[in-house]
C-alpha cells in the first residue's frame, strides 16, 4: 500500500520539485546574498504545499485516466488495482487542503493575503485539467507545462517579492529574470514530454474519445512538429551560452554536453520513432534533461563570482 501511494503520487517528479526548490533557495538566493522572505522553516512549509498540490494533480490524474491507462499499460494501473478510487479521492482531497491551507497560511505571513489565490487557482487547474482539458488538442499540454514552470517562480514570489525594497531592486530583478528562464526552459521541456507521451498513449487517448496531436496530425507529421518546437530550446540555450556563459569553459560544456546534446539527440531519434517504447525512451531522455538542465542552478555560484 505504502508503495502503491508512493507510485500513485510519482515520487520521482516530486523529488525533482523539491530538489530543484532546494537549489533556488540555498545556492541561488543564499549564496549571493539575495534578500529573501522566508525562514528555513517556512522555506520547508513551501515546500510541503508545493508538493501537496502536485501530488493532489497527480491523484486526480490517474483518478480520470483509469480507462485510457487500462487501453495502454495495465500493469500500471494503480487506482482500482491496489488503491480503490474512494482512497484515492480521499488523498486528493487531504493533499489539497494541506497545500491550500499552507498557502494560506505562507500568503498572510509574508503580508500577501492574495497570494492565496495562487494555490487555489493551482488546484482547480490541475482538476479542470485531469476532467476536461486533456482532452483538447494542445491546451492540456500547455496548461500543465505552465503549472511545471510555476514550481519554479512560486519561490520568486515568497521568498523574493515580498523582500524588494527601493535599495535592492535592481538585484532582486536580476535573479528573478534568472526565475524566469528557467521557469521558461522548464516550460518547453515538459511541453515537449507531453507531446510525446501523447504519441505513446494515442492507443488510448483515441479508444477513449480524446484528442491528441498525433491523432489529429498522425504520428509521423506529429514526429515533424515536436521535433520542429524541440530547436527552440536548443536555439536559446546557445543564445544564452553565448551571451552569458562564454567565459565559463565549464558552465559550456556542460550545457552543451548535458542539454543541448541531449536535445539533438532527442530530435534524432524522434524523427523515426513509431512504438511506444521508443516514445518511452524519448520521454524518459526529456526527463533526464530536464533534471540537468534545474540542476545547473547550482553552478550560478560559479559561474558569477
Amino acid at each position: 500500500m505504502f508503495y502503491s501511494t508512493l507510485k500513485l503520487i510519482r515520487y520521482p517528479n516530486l523529488i525533482l520539485i523539491i530538489l530543484t526548490q532546494i537549489f533556488i533557495k540555498y545556492f541561488l538566493f543564499e549564496r549571493f546574498g539575495i534578500a529573501t522572505t522566508l525562514s528555513n522553516f517556512q522555506f520547508i512549509l513551501l515546500c510541503i504545499a508545493t508538493l501537496s498540490i502536485a501530488a493532489a494533480g497527480n491523484v486526480i490524474n490517474d483518478i480520470y485516466d483509469v480507462e485510457t491507462d487500462t487501453i495502454n499499460n495495465p500493469r500500471k494501473v494503480i487506482i482500482g488495482n491496489k488503491i480503490s478510487e474512494k482512497t484515492g479521492y480521499n488523498f486528493y482531497i487531504a493533499f489539497s487542503i494541506i497545500g491550500v491551507g499552507i498557502g494560506f497560511y505562507l500568503s498572510n505571513l509574508i503580508s500577501r493575503p492574495g497570494f492565496s489565490a495562487i494555490f487555489i487557482i493551482i488546484s482547480a487547474l490541475l482538476y479542470l485539467y485531469a476532467t476536461y482539458l486533456k482532452n483538447i488538442i494542445i491546451a492540456g499540454n500547455l496548461l500543465i507545462s505552465s503549472l511545471v514552470s510555476m514550481v519554479i517562480l512560486i519561490l520568486g514570489l515568497y521568498d523574493l517579492l515580498p523582500a524588494i525594497t527601493p535599495g535592492n531592486r535592481a538585484t532582486q530583478a536580476v535573479i528573478f529574470s534568472i526565475l524566469l528562464d528557467y521557469a521558461f526552459f522548464a516550460f518547453l521541456i515538459n511541453w515537449l514530454r507531453e507531446m510525446v507521451k501523447d504519441q505513446q498513449d494515442v492507443k488510448g487517448d483515441f479508444n477513449t474519445g480524446r484528442n491528441s496531436l498525433p491523432i489529429a496530425l498522425g504520428k509521423e507529421r506529429a514526429n515533424k512538429v515536436i521535433a520542429a518546437i524541440s530547436l527552440i530550446p536548443i536555439c536559446l540555450i546557445i543564445y544564452y551560452m553565448y551571451e552569458y556563459l562564454y567565459e565559463n569553459s565549464y558552465a559550456v560544456c556542460y550545457a552543451l554536453f548535458l542539454i543541448v546534446g541531449p536535445l539533438l539527440y532527442f530530435i534524432s531519434k524522434l524523427l523515426s520513432a513509431k512504438t511506444e517504447k521508443q516514445y518511452a525512451h524519448l520521454s524518459n531522455t526529456l526527463k533526464l534533461i530536464m533534471m540537468f538542465g534545474l540542476l545547473s542552478i547550482a553552478l550560478y555560484q560559479f559561474i558569477l563570482l
